[in-house]
């Protein structure tokens, strides 16, 4: 089958190499020349494990190509996908405006009849308006499908080959038949394609999202009173996750949530709830709590260090929103820096993929580090803002020989507290705490 994907974004270079990979010829189209120049190369724009491989594989069979010129990616194409931002707009609505120009410019350029795809997480009715949209500047048969993606940053490979559920929106027998067609190959295991009307299919996407959040943010919310009443989140998170009706995922406690998803699509939730005359209290709260989260561990900084945290230095391991990602949208890891550059601390700061996109937003308002180790060099503290693999298992006696102090503050709770009690550490991490240890 002959597929455009309109946008090269996550979500965009995701869908179009793994459709690629089941046979498909793929047309990737985005207007940064100089993107698409790169990628024509056979450079990949972002990191998400195991794309690479397919991304290269995909390129050298003739499966997957990239332009600038819309017009041609489409011409021979029977679906096309949009997978364009919405970015939150100043009032938390999604803006539309990429999609709807898009829609516009392909309603003077389809000459056939295709299915055009809404992948981008978008506001219910959204189908509607990019359906309007076209009908105004063509007579050409289409049918606009609302179809959005359930991607885990990295995981989004696994997550799209062997999915869940599939998610189709659609009032036509005929779009029907050609999604049916299209996602065959990735539920041979059985996993279900759940075929729903346009609306129903826009807003399970946002819901699915802001659920998880909320989720996350329950389990903070029980994190931070454990530390109040003296109990054990780890024990808690345990014998609630160990009840089938709720299950362990997304009860992790830490600093918050981030990422190009979860913040977003909770407030355009709560924004679309707004405008149709509905408040989701139980988001508004989620947001509030959430933006205090991210700031957990820069509380326990200040207590520990008296709220003078002037010309201290502190070593920061990891950048992105979480691991396996380049992502640092909303990544807890730059409010963290924030704060600690406003009272006066120097940060050093080391993460595996994330350095250069920190970069290019802060600069040298902190330093970089070429190893977790070197961060570390005549650091006061290691705070730890994202649970990489490599943080897990450390060398802490060579973290003891670069710290001044043995001091850690953790935002992911990676370490056991009796280990790091044996290792003389002072050791704060969230709805923990070391008074347990030291009572038994």
């Amino acid at each position: 089958m002959k597929i455009a994907v309109v946008g090269t974004g996550y979500v965009g270079l995701v869908t179009g190499t793994c459709f690629a990979e089941t046979g498909n010829e793929v047309i990737c189209v985005d207007i940064n020349e100089e993107k698409v120049a790169a990628m024509q190369r056979g450079e990949i724009p972002i990191y998400e494990p195991h794309l690479d491989v397919l991304f290269e594989r995909n390129i050298k069979q003739g499966r997957l190509h990239f332009t600038t010129d819309l017009a041609s990616a489409v011409k021979d194409a029977k679906i096309i996908f949009l997978a364009l931002p919405t970015p939150p707009g100043e009032d938390g609505s999604a803006d539309l405006s990429y999609i709807l120009k898009v829609a516009e410019d392909l309603g003077g350029i389809i000459q056939d009849y295709k299915v055009i795809v809404d992948k981008s997480t978008v506001p219910v009715g959204t189908a509607e308006k990019v359906t309007n949209v076209l009908k105004d500047k063509t007579s050409v048969q289409f049918d606009v499908v609302s179809n959005p993606e359930f991607l885990r940053e990295g995981f989004a490979v696994d997550d799209f080959l062997k999915p869940d559920r599939v998610v189709v929106g659609t009032s036509s027998e005929k779009a029907r038949k050609v999604m049916e067609e299209l996602y065959k190959p990735f539920v041979r295991q059985g996993n279900p394609i759940i075929f729903m009307d346009e609306k129903s299919a826009e807003l399970t996407k946002y819901a699915a999202n802001s659920f998880l959040a909320t989720k996350i943010t329950f389990m903070n919310e029980i994190a931070n009173f454990c530390e109040k009443v003296g109990a054990d989140v780890d024990m808690v998170r345990r014998g609630v996750g160990t009840d089938t009706r709720i299950g362990p995922r997304f009860l992790f406690p830490g600093i918050g949530y981030g990422g190009s998803c979860f913040p977003k699509d909770v407030q355009a939730l709560a924004k679309s709830g707004k405008e149709s005359g509905y408040e989701f209290k139980i988001l508004e709260s989620v947001m509030e709590t959430n933006e205090k989260q991210k700031l957990r561990l820069i509380e326990k900084v200040d207590a520990h260090y008296g709220g003078d945290i002037a010309g201290k230095t502190f070593a920061m391991w990891g950048l992105a929103f979480k691991p396996d990602t380049d992502d640092i949208r909303e990544a807890p890891a730059l409010y963290m820096i924030d704060a600690l550059v406003e009272r006066g601390a120097k940060v050093q700061a080391y993460d595996p993929e994330a350095m250069d996109n920190v970069k290019r937003l802060v600069g040298d308002k902190i330093s970089y580090a070429e190893s977790m180790y070197e961060a570390l060099d005549g650091a006061d503290a290691l705070l730890i803002a994202t649970e990489w693999s490599a943080f897990r298992n450390p060398d802490f006696e060579k973290i003891s020989g670069k710290l001044k102090e043995k001091v850690i503050f953790d935002g992911r709770n990676l370490y056991e507290l009796d280990r790091m009690r044996d290792l003389g550490y002072s050791y704060e991490s969230i709805g923990r705490s070391m008074d347990l240890v030291n009572a038994h």
